[in-house]
């Protein structure tokens, strides 16, 4: 069991690969001790006890964002060994029409690319309010992506491939997100969308200019970001980006 006073506590969710165990290896860097969540209990705790290995303070917490009752454990667990959170990074994520041909997706593909990367995203984000509500300095980070922007969309030259079911999912993870920085402003969160590119992970087939590592970059600045940062945004390491 971690300890509260080896410093802020973190949750991270789909963080047995990829981005989202990057993100979790740099906030242990920084000395926060970190949730390792993951669907499979055995995939959580082999990614805990390799950031273990490298120093970090990390366990692992199985929690499926899709099942109410397991995020509903998974909340009563860190109330149990913590007593609140001070970070929440939202990485699960699914992308099952990301390299598409610019079909218009069955509608059981929308409704599972929903299911992980909104209604599991406000499923955590709803169960973890009153622990975040006791921290001190309360951020959540919501893995967007910049195909989420409709502004960048809008001004693709059509033909060319959309993928609707996930475009349309992180549009909805950025009005998301500005809903829920609203909700925690009373109590001095911070909550941001990132688009951390396209990274060389399983979701892409492994292929991308960048690394899981660069990816992870600015959801681990969103997440340490003091108390005179933005809130309400949508941002990449270059910046700004368009709603």
């Amino acid at each position: 069991m971690l300890s509260v006073a080896q410093g802020r506590v973190a949750l991270v969710t789909g963080a047995n690969k990829g981005i989202g165990f990057e993100i979790a290896r740099k906030l242990g860097e920084h000395r926060v001790a970190v949730l390792v969540g993951a669907r499979s209990a055995d995939r959580g705790e082999r990614a805990a006890a390799a950031l273990r290995d490298e120093g970090i303070a990390a366990t692992a917490l199985r929690l499926d964002v899709t099942d109410e009752m397991s995020v509903r454990r998974a909340a009563r667990r860190i109330d149990g060994e913590f007593g609140l959170l001070d970070v929440l990074v939202n990485n699960a994520g699914v992308a099952y029409d990301l390299d598409t041909d610019g079909s218009v997706p069955p509608l059981e593909l929308v409704r599972a690319t929903f299911e992980t990367n909104v209604f599991g995203l406000i499923s955590v984000t709803r169960a973890m309010l009153p622990l975040l509500e006791r921290s001190a300095a309360p951020r959540v980070v919501n893995l967007s992506s910049r195909r989420g922007s409709i502004a960048e969309a809008a001004l693709r030259p059509p033909p060319g491939p959309e993928p609707m079911a996930y475009f349309a999912s992180k549009a909805a993870v950025n009005a998301v997100t500005v809903a829920f920085a609203k909700r925690l402003a009373p109590h001095g969160g911070k909550v941001n969308a990132v688009a951390p590119g396209r990274c060389a992970t399983d979701m892409t087939g492994n292929q991308g200019p960048r690394s899981a590592a660069d990816g992870a970059r600015i959801a681990v600045a969103m997440a340490m970001l003091g108390d005179d940062g933005l809130t309400g945004a949508f941002l990449s390491d270059d910046g700004a980006v368009a709603w």
